[in-house]
């Protein structure tokens, strides 16, 4: 696991379906070749778990057929 500090020339982009209120809040970071970033955006220095591009895309994958229920 990294944390954010290390992991420098990372843009960093909050969820579309995070909200404003504190809630549940993840940040996926891009501009690193390779490897997919993401973190708590109410924690933004604390540590990012970094998936493979192929891991993330499978997950994205996933989760939009529905395959996690909330």
């Amino acid at each position: 696991m990294s944390t954010a500090y290390s992991l420098p020339g990372a843009a960093w982009r909050k969820s579309s379906y995070s909200s404003n209120n504190g809630g549940n809040c993840v940040e996926v970071a891009s501009g690193l070749p390779g490897v997919v970033p993401v973190r708590d955006s109410k924690d933004p220095q604390g540590p990012a778990l970094s998936f493979t591009q192929a891991a993330w895309s499978a997950f994205l994958s996933e989760v939009k057929s529905g395959n996690f229920p909330a």
